[in-house]
């Protein structure tokens, strides 16, 4: 980045904030800023007013005073749409406006997945009534039921009768009223820009449940061409889909991460994804070596963007901002790795009695002392807000860390050390791990995609353990 260059950052917090902040200490660079907070109050209150097209014309009506020359987002709700409106509108680089919204729109990235590659969808339908409505008759169970647009796994899970979908979508009508704010931009925006023939995004999507580890490809496209950044591995708690950690690097044999890739190329390519990074989420079954697309994320991943610094050197959010003003990732210089394994540990409760305690100032003093490489995300929320999380998540997520080890081991002891500093269980448990390949490779930029014969769509019925869940937490 130059100093000609001030880049705007939409709905800039969490992992985002700490990047751009270090970015700015390093660098020098100067980021405005613009957007709210959905999950802390009063600035989730903006909600109740916010439209799409009112707040990118505000910002390209101040995009000239301001010195703007480019616009960036990782927030998946509002800003990656609204960061490619902008560009668009101001003529900079930026992801295309119907490429974000294919992505996003699930039912429409699903079809588009079945023309380029359909080995690696699943069996998918709409389910025909909008939210609060009553579900039809005739259903074969079980299904993965989420919505059409969404983030962070809300209202995603598997039902297994008739009785637990209709319950699923009972909604009051404070709930019924926070979905249709969140839904109703994007809604605007799909009908103008993908035609109104595309299914209403107040609708849910149904799926066929699959058993699969779970891994996420993480890459950007740069004029047209693809490249991979990396591999994540998500891990599950126990018999549930809910993201315990994620880690890398990852334990993915290379075939597989190749025959992602080649996946990624194909449907990126049907979308008209020809700029801006991307992370794409998948199931991997390695009895019948099967794997599965769970969905598209248009823009990065920034909770996995720290542990990519860690393990690889790579600064995605250095990347994000190239992007934003043209320039090519690839230009943007490797940093010394400071751990050979690091992972997002993620702490939550399914039994809404169970009694949480988040750390005192002391005991987040302890922690940052004990791990000044450490990060501390912990979550308050009210008795409200922890309700609808069990509704809607089925868990209440109280807090994230962020740490590195030396290796998988010593990650493991410096999490459960901290975990106890915080008076929080360590997000481990016995699991079924692939074992590490001995070819495996966390980065496939430049590399050559392995071709492999379709697999036959699994027959529909099978218990879900992994997410099909959006934003990564």
């Amino acid at each position: 980045m130059t100093s000609a260059e001030r880049t705007l950052v939409l709905f800039n917090h969490d992992w985002d904030a700490i990047a751009h902040k270090r970015l700015a200490a390093e660098r020098g660079l100067v980021f405005d800023e613009a957007g709210f907070d959905l999950f802390s109050f009063p600035s989730n209150a903006h909600l109740a007013w916010f439209d799409m097209n009112r707040f990118v014309d505000r910002l390209a009506r101040q995009a000239k005073a301001r010195g703007w020359t480019g616009v960036t987002s990782n927030q998946e709700q509002f800003g990656a749409l609204a960061a490619a409106l902008l560009a668009e509108r101001m003529g900079w680089p930026g992801t295309s406006v119907a490429a974000i919204l294919a992505c996003q729109h699930k039912l429409y990235a699903r079809q588009a997945l079945q023309r380029v590659a359909p080995e690696a969808n699943v069996h998918f339908q709409l389910l025909e009534a909008e939210y609060g409505a009553p579900v039809p008759q005739g259903l074969t169970y079980p299904l993965f039921v989420k919505p059409i647009k969404a983030a962070f796994s809300v209202l995603a899970r598997q039902v297994d009768s008739y009785e637990e979908l209709h319950q699923h979508t009972r909604f009051g009508w404070w709930e019924l009223w926070v979905i249709r704010r969140l839904v109703e931009p994007f809604e605007r925006m799909a009908r103008e820009r993908l035609g109104a023939d595309v299914p209403s995004a107040h609708r849910m999507l149904l799926e066929e449940p699959a058993r699969a580890d779970q891994f996420n490809l993480d890459g950007y496209v740069f004029k047209g061409e693809m490249h991979a950044v990396g591999v994540v591995d998500a891990i599950m708690f126990p018999d549930t889909q809910a993201f315990m950690r994620h880690e890398v690097p990852s334990r993915l044999p290379a075939s597989v991460q190749g025959r992602a890739l080649d996946v990624a190329r194909r449907f990126l390519a049907e979308v008209g994804f020809t700029h801006g990074l991307f992370n794409m989420e998948f199931f991997y079954d390695a009895v019948s070596d099967r794997l599965t697309v769970i969905e598209f994320n248009p823009r990065m991943a920034s909770q996995y963007a720290d542990l990519y610094l860690r393990v690889q050197g790579v600064d995605m959010h250095a990347m994000a901002l190239a992007l934003a003003h043209g320039r090519d990732p690839a230009s943007v210089p490797r940093k010394a790795p400071s751990a050979g394994a690091a992972a997002s540990f993620v702490y939550r409760v399914f039994d809404p009695a169970e009694q949480v305690t988040l750390p005192t100032d002391a005991q987040a003093g302890a922690f940052a002392a004990a791990f000044p490489d450490g990060l501390l995300f912990p979550y308050p929320k009210s008795v409200g807000s922890i309700q609808r999380d069990f509704k809607w998540l089925g868990s209440y997520r109280y807090g994230i860390t962020h740490l590195g080890g030396r290796d998988a081991a010593d990650l493991r002891a410096r999490c459960e050390r901290a975990s106890a500093l915080l008076g929080w269980p360590a997000p481990y448990a016995e699991y079924a791990a692939h074992p590490i390949d001995a070819d495996r490779e966390t980065s496939h930029a430049g590399a050559s995609p392995t071709t492999h014969t379709p697999v036959a769509p699994c027959a529909a019925g099978l218990p879900i353990s992994g997410s099909a869940a959006k934003g990564n937490t």
